[in-house]
C-alpha cells in the first residue's frame, strides 16, 4: 500500500486510513479481526478508532467497544509495532442512559452534544488513559479532540496535548470537527508557548461540495483547505468519503438518503452526473472514484474508509490504484 507523509512530522503513514467505528458492535470479534487482516497483509498501517465508538448503535454500548477489539486484535498478532494508532476523545457521553433511555429503539440524537464529555485537560487525560488501557497498549500515535469544545480555554487544552505528548502517551495529535479560525488560534498559542502543533485535521470530505450557507463544524469548506493549503505541517485525513456509500445507489435514492441534505443542489447534481459518466468511462464504481479522486488531492488528503466488511474495504483498497490523468482531474474538479 502507498504511503505519504503525515503532515512534516517525516513519519510515514498509509495513504489509506481503515475506520474502526463499526468494530465490535456491528461486528464481532471474528468480523473485526477479517477486515483488520485483510487490510494489514495489504500493508495497511493507519487505523482510527475513538474512545466513544460505537455508542449509537446498541443500546448499552456507549464507547469504547472499538478500541477493545483493537486491543484484542493487536495482542492477538503482535503488531502494534506495526501500526500507526489514532483514538479520539470530548466527544464520549457523560450520561449514556440520558441520552438513550430504556424503550427508546436509537438514541435521542438531539440530546448527545450536551452530554459530551469536553476537552477539560483533565478530561483528556482521564479519556486517553481509558483508551490506552483499552487498546493494550502504552501510547497511541495520534490522540484527536474529537469534538472542538469553546467552553474550554484553548490554552487548558492545548496545555494538556502537549504534556501528553512529554509523557510519551501520544506521539502526535491531531484535531476533528473545528472551524478554520480556531485552528489559527490554535497555531498561534502553539507558536506562543512552544507547544508541539497538530499535524492532523480529521474532518467530513467528499466530492460533493458542502450546500451554500450550511452551518456544519463537521464538513470541510474552503476556509480549511486554504488554511491547509498554507499550514502544511497539518494532513487532512477525510472521514465519511463516500457519504455512506450513497454514489453507487441510483439518483433518485441518493437524494433521499439524510447526508444528502447537507449537499443537496443543482452544483451537486452537476458533480454527479460527472461522477457517474466518468466511472463507467473507467470501468469503476462511482464509490472507487471518490476515494481515488481524494487521494489525488491537494492539500494532501488520506481518505479514510470505515467498514465491517471484507469486500468493502477491498473495493476500497481498488480504488486507491486508479490513476488519474490531469485532464480526468479537470474535469472532474471543474464539475
Amino acid at each position: 500500500m502507498k504511503t505519504v507523509e503525515l503532515g512534516t512530522t517525516g513519519v510515514k503513514v498509509s495513504a489509506l486510513a481503515l475506520g474502526a467505528m463499526p468494530l465490535g458492535t456491528l461486528a464481532d470479534d471474528d468480523a473485526s479481526f477479517a477486515v483488520l487482516d485483510a487490510y494489514a497483509a495489504d500493508g495497511g498501517t493507519f487505523l482510527d478508532t475513538a474512545n466513544n465508538y460505537a455508542a449509537w448503535w446498541q443500546r448499552g454500548t456507549y464507547g469504547g467497544q472499538s478500541e477493545s477489539v483493537l486491543g484484542r486484535w493487536m495482542a492477538a498478532r503482535g503488531n502494534r509495532d506495526e501500526i500507526f494508532l489514532a483514538t479520539k476523545a470530548s466527544a464520549g457521553w457523560t450520561d449514556p442512559e440520558g441520552v438513550w433511555p430504556a424503550g427508546q429503539d436509537e438514541p435521542s440524537w438531539d440530546k448527545i452534544p450536551a452530554q459530551w464529555e469536553g476537552a477539560g485537560g483533565q478530561t483528556l487525560r482521564t479519556a486517553l488513559d481509558a483508551s490506552l488501557e483499552r487498546l493494550g497498549t502504552d501510547h497511541v500515535d495520534l490522540f484527536y479532540v474529537h469534538v472542538d469544545d469553546r467552553t474550554v480555554p484553548l490554552t487548558e487544552t492545548l496545555e494538556a496535548l502537549a504534556g501528553l505528548v512529554a509523557e510519551g502517551k501520544t506521539r502526535f495529535y491531531g484535531y476533528s470537527n473545528v472551524r478554520a479560525w480556531r485552528l489559527a488560534q490554535i497555531d498561534a498559542l502553539c507558536e506562543q508557548h512552544g507547544w508541539p502543533k497538530p499535524v492532523a485535521l480529521q474532518q467530513e470530505r467528499s466530492y460533493l461540495v458542502r450546500r451554500p450557507g450550511l452551518r456544519h463544524a463537521s464538513i470541510v469548506d474552503d476556509d480549511q483547505l486554504d488554511y491547509l493549503e498554507s499550514n502544511p505541517g497539518m494532513t487532512l485525513v477525510a472521514y465519511s468519503p463516500v457519504l455512506k456509500g450513497i454514489y453507487d445507489l441510483p439518483p433518485a435514492e441518493r437524494e433521499a438518503e439524510w447526508n444528502f441534505a447537507s449537499y443537496a443542489g443543482e452544483h451537486s447534481r452537476r458533480r454527479l452526473e460527472v461522477l457517474d459518466a466518468t466511472a463507467r468511462e473507467l470501468g469503476v464504481r462511482p464509490t472507487q472514484l471518490v476515494i481515488a479522486w481524494l487521494a489525488h488531492q491537494e492539500p494532501r488528503t488520506i481518505p479514510l474508509v470505515g467498514t465491517s466488511k471484507v469486500e468493502r474495504y477491498r473495493a476500497a483498497a481498488e480504488a486507491m490504484q486508479i490513476e488519474l490523468s490531469p485532464e480526468l482531474l479537470a474535469r472532474l474538479d471543474e464539475a
